[in-house]
């Protein structure tokens, strides 16, 4: 994207359960890369929902006994990029697109002064697969966006991508400008701890109502309503 203005709005996507979901390989490639990282295998996983892939990993190592991060972490976050690569053909059979993802992303893409990244808790090697996979990489900036491997407590992740974004773009981004989007109330704590607005999708496993009580400035049913999302986010 090449802008002649200061954009007007950074959009920051959830991947998981707000743009795409893996229909269980995601479970078990990270079963797979924690067994080639430890030695062992997986017995039980720590909660997942709004975390960063370190973090989960490191929660996993204590519950599997392990008091050390490295060399465990390294291995792991290696590791799990390999098994994405290597399991592309599967995540595309198995995995999905959400209802009106791409034609949302699509639609912000023809706008002018919008920029769409990604804010997720997981790795950029993944994160990119994931994207390439179902085709949507297309419409994300990948430089300017936030991932798991560059801070553990997620809500720092706004400023990173407010950040990357001013460094390429040379724009200031603040809370009046940046937008995260996400299906739980861990994505809406991120945005709005992190220093931006928050969207929430109920297409994860809260309800509208849920996501409402915790704090969105919004929450949508899912993302086929792309009249609306334009209306949102590209004032």
């Amino acid at each position: 994207m090449i802008l002649n203005e200061p954009i007007r709005r950074l959009v920051l996507w959830d991947i998981d359960h707000t743009l795409i979901e893996t229909g269980g390989v995601g479970s078990e490639l990270y079963a797979n890369a924690f067994e080639a990282a430890t030695g062992l295998p997986l017995q039980q996983k720590a909660d997942v929902t709004g975390q960063t892939e370190p973090s989960i990993l490191i929660a996993t190592l204590r519950l599997h006994g392990i008091d050390q991060d490295e060399p465990y972490l390294s291995r792991y976050t290696q590791q799990l990029a390999v098994e994405y690569d290597r399991h592309r053909a599967d995540l595309s059979h198995r995995g999905r697109k959400l209802p009106g993802a791409e034609q949302a992303l699509a639609a912000l893409a023809a706008v002018p002064k919008v920029v769409q990244a990604v804010l997720t808790g997981n790795l950029r090697a993944v994160s990119r697969i994931k994207l390439e996979i179902f085709n949507l990489d297309r419409y994300i900036d990948l430089d300017v966006s936030a991932y798991g491997d560059d801070d553990n407590y997620r809500p720092s992740l706004v400023a990173i991508a407010q950040q990357r974004a001013t460094a390429k773009y040379g724009i200031t981004c603040n809370r009046d400008n940046t937008t995260v989007i996400g299906d739980s109330s861990h994505d809406i704590n991120t945005g709005r701890r992190g220093g931006a607005q928050a969207i929430a999708v109920a297409s994860g496993k809260e309800s509208a109502e849920q996501l409402r009580d915790a704090g969105a400035d919004d929450v949508w049913t899912d993302l086929t309503d792309t009249d609306t999302i334009i209306a949102r986010l590209a004032a």
